[in-house]
C-alpha cells in the first residue's frame, strides 16, 4: 500500500514531461511526415520534379515528401489545376532570362577571335 502510495506522484510527475520540454516521439515523428507530405504537395503546386524537391528539401523525408507531392498531383488532375512556376531557381544553376541567350552568342564570334590571335601570337614567339 505504501509503495502505491509513493508510486503515484511519481506516475503524476512523469505525466507531465511535456511541460519540462520532453518531446513525445510519436508527435514529433507525426509533425515530420506532416511536414513533409506539405513540401511536396508545394512542389507539385509549384511545377517541380520531385527530384528537384528531393534536393531543395534534404532533410524532409522522402516517402512524406512523395506522398504529399502525389496527392497534390491527384488533386490537380481531377480539378484540372495549373501548376505555378517556380521562383527560386534550382541550386546550382543560373536563373535563364531572354537577355542572356543574344549576349552569348554576341560574345561567342569574340571569344574564338580572341583565341585565334593568342594563337598566332604563340606561333610567332616560337620562331
Amino acid at each position: 500500500m505504501k509503495r502505491l502510495l509513493l508510486a503515484l506522484p511519481l506516475l503524476a510527475a512523469l505525466s507531465a514531461c511535456e511541460q519540462l520540454g520532453i518531446e513525445d516521439p510519436a508527435k514529433v515523428a507525426a509533425a515530420k511526415e506532416a511536414d513533409g507530405k506539405a513540401i511536396g504537395s508545394a512542389c507539385r503546386h509549384a511545377m517541380r520534379a520531385i527530384e528537384d524537391c528531393y534536393v531543395l528539401n534534404p532533410k524532409a523525408q522522402k516517402a512524406a515528401v512523395y506522398a504529399g507531392w502525389r496527392e497534390m498531383d491527384e488533386y490537380m488532375r481531377e480539378n484540372k489545376l495549373e501548376g505555378v512556376a517556380p521562383v527560386v531557381p534550382r541550386p546550382g544553376s543560373k536563373p535563364k532570362t531572354d537577355e542572356d541567350e543574344p549576349a552569348a552568342a554576341e560574345k561567342a564570334p569574340e571569344k574564338a577571335a580572341e583565341k585565334a590571335s593568342e594563337k598566332v601570337a604563340d606561333k610567332g614567339k616560337t620562331r
